[in-house]
C-alpha cells in the first residue's frame, strides 16, 4: 500500500473494513503519526514560529518606542539583532534547522534595519527600492542557506518590489510599457518560472525543496495571477489581451497533467478546479448583468453544480492508486 491512510479509508467506505476497526488498522499500518513524529512537528513549529515572532517583536518595539529612543539606541537594537542572529547561524551551522532559522531571523532583521535607515535619514528612496535592495542584499544568504523559507521570503520580496513599482510609477519607464494587465502577466511569468524551477529541482535530488508547501504557495501566486487575467478578459473582451484565455486554458491543462500524472497533488488540482469555477462564474455574471433575481439564482446554482462536480472529480482522483 503506497498510501495506507487512503487505502484504509477506501476500504471503510466500500464496507470491507468495519468503522470501529479503522483506527486500530491505521495505527498498525503506520498511517497515524507516531509520538516521535509529533515531537518533531512541534519542535519545528515552535522553532520557526518563534523566529518569526522574535523578528516581528523587533519591528513592533521600534515602532512603538520610536519617539522615546534615540538614533543610536534604534540602530543598536536593529544591528544587534542582525549580529545576534548571525552568531546563532555560526554556532548552529547551516546544515541544522536551528542555523537555518537563525539565518531567516537575520534576514528579517536586515529588512528592519534597512527600513530604519530609510526612516531616520529620509534618503528619498521609494518603497519599492527598499524591497528591491533587501532582496539584492539577501541573495547571497539565500544561496548559502539552502532553505525553503529563505527562498520563499526572497521571492516574496521580489513580488512586492514589482507590485510597489507599478503602483508608484504607473506611467514611467517600464510602467509606460507595462500597464495594470501587463503587471499581472509579469507576476504570473515570474511565479510560474519559480514554481517550475522549484519542482524540477525537488525532482532532481534537492531534498530541502521536496516539502510540498513551498511549491503550493508559488502555485497559489501563479494561479491567482492567470485567473485574474482570465476574469479580466471574460468581463472586458475589447480592453484586454486575447492571449489571456488561451494561456489560462494551457495552464489548466498543464496543472491537470502534471499534478495528476507526473506528481500527484490534490491541492494543486483543487486550485485548478477553483480557478475554473471562478472564471466560468465570472463569465455568466457578466453575461447576465443581473437584471432580475433569476440571474442570482442561476449563478448560485452554477457555482453549486461546478463545486459538486469538482469535489466528485477530486474524490475519484484521491481514490486512485498512487503512482
Amino acid at each position: 500500500m503506497d498510501n495506507p491512510r487512503s487505502t484504509l479509508l477506501g476500504w471503510t467506505e466500500q464496507g470491507h473494513l468495519a468503522p470501529e476497526a479503522l483506527y486500530p488498522a491505521m495505527a498498525a499500518s503506520g498511517a497515524l503519526p507516531s509520538r516521535r513524529a509529533w515531537q518533531h512537528f512541534i519542535d519545528q513549529l515552535l522553532l520557526w514560529a518563534g523566529t518569526l515572532f522574535l523578528a516581528a517583536s523587533l519591528v513592533f518595539f521600534l515602532a512603538y518606542n520610536w519617539q522615546n529612543l534615540g538614533h543610536y539606541a534604534k540602530f543598536a537594537l536593529a544591528e544587534g539583532a542582525v549580529l545576534l542572529a548571525l552568531a546563532g547561524v555560526w554556532h548552529q551551522g547551516l546544515e541544522r534547522p536551528g542555523g537555518k532559522a537563525a539565518l531567516l531571523g537575520a534576514s528579517l532583521a536586515l529588512g528592519a534595519l534597512l527600513a530604519l535607515v530609510g526612516q531616520t535619514y529620509q534618503t528619498g528612496a521609494d518603497t519599492y527600492e527598499l524591497f528591491a535592495s533587501w532582496a539584492l542584499m539577501l541573495l547571497p544568504w539565500v544561496l548559502l542557506g539552502r532553505s525553503a523559507p529563505l527562498w520563499l521570503l526572497w521571492l516574496m520580496l521580489v513580488n512586492l518590489a514589482i507590485v510597489l513599482y507599478f503602483q508608484l510609477f504607473p506611467g514611467r519607464f517600464l510602467g509606460r510599457l507595462l500597464g495594470a494587465e501587463q503587471q499581472l502577466w509579469l507576476l504570473f511569468a515570474w511565479n510560474t518560472l519559480a514554481q517550475l524551477l522549484w519542482e524540477l529541482a525537488a525532482r532532481h535530488g534537492i531534498s530541502w525543496l521536496r516539502p510540498r508547501w513551498g511549491a503550493r504557495l508559488l502555485a497559489c501566486a501563479s494561479g491567482s495571477m492567470i485567473t485574474a487575467l482570465a476574469i479580466l478578459h471574460v468581463t472586458d473582451w475589447h480592453g484586454t489581451s486575447v492571449l489571456a484565455l488561451p494561456v489560462w486554458l494551457l495552464w489548466l491543462a498543464a496543472c491537470g497533467w502534471i499534478y495528476r500524472r507526473w506528481q500527484k497533488d490534490l491541492f494543486m488540482l483543487a486550485g485548478a478546479a477553483l480557478s475554473l469555477i471562478l472564471v466560468v462564474s465570472s463569465f455568466f455574471v457578466d453575461w447576465l448583468s443581473f437584471r432580475n433575481g433569476s440571474g442570482f439564482l442561476l449563478v448560485g446554482l452554477l457555482v453549486i453544480g461546478l463545486s459538486a462536480a469538482a469535489g466528485w472529480w477530486l474524490k475519484r482522483v484521491a481514490a486512485e492508486e498512487a503512482p
